[in-house]
């Protein structure tokens, strides 16, 4: 059975805003390409979905845009050429190397997770908060960034039950971020 693991950037003081944290640098696009490449297919929601295809697909003229540096174009290749499974009611198709998940989402992910490979990757804020709740996340991994944002959509929020985590992995940036990776102990009441 292939992992779930869920990884996004979080502040401080807890807000998963893709854009509250720090900007990119050379280091973590290194990091965030080596966590593409390592998954077998990413699970998105629709929201997250449509915003990395709108900055990681790679334009039909087939070359990568101005605005993209060195750094980031490993990462752009990376994504672009990801298997990917999105869950969405609303979307009635999907292209960028998808597949639309309309069933239900946690007989879906079941599925997924019992076909062969190395593991899954969820991010975003919806979807993965869906999935905690039905306990289908294997592991966590927080790249924590030394930014307090005061304002923006919490890590998590919602979830119905505590679940203990263990500390598995830890790596830290010259930024000052820090990659913490967490399996759960159990949920708790």
């Amino acid at each position: 059975m292939r992992p779930l693991r869920y990884s996004i950037n979080v502040t401080l003081d807890g807000c998963c805003h893709h854009e509250a944290g720090l900007p990119p640098d050379a280091e973590s696009m290194r990091y965030w390409t080596d966590q593409m490449e390592r998954a077998d297919a990413l699970l998105f929601g629709r929201v997250t979905y449509q915003m990395m295809e709108s900055a990681w697909r790679k334009p039909a003229a087939g070359t990568w845009p101005d605005w993209m540096d060195d750094a980031q174009i490993p990462f752009a290749e990376a994504i672009d050429g990801a298997k990917k499974h999105v869950v969405s009611s609303t979307l009635s198709t999907v292209d960028w190397n998808a597949e639309l998940v309309r069933e239900d989402v946690g007989q879906a992910v079941r599925r997924l997770k019992q076909q062969p490979g190395e593991g899954l990757w969820v991010g975003g804020v919806t979807l993965p908060l869906a999935l905690a709740n039905l306990g289908l996340i294997d592991e966590y991994e927080f790249v924590v960034q030394p930014v307090l944002a005061g304002h923006g959509p919490t890590l998590l929020a919602g979830l119905r039950q505590r679940v203990q985590l263990e500390l598995v992995g830890r790596q830290d940036f010259r930024s000052g971020a820090m990659a913490l990776r967490y399996r759960p102990m159990g949920a708790l009441a």
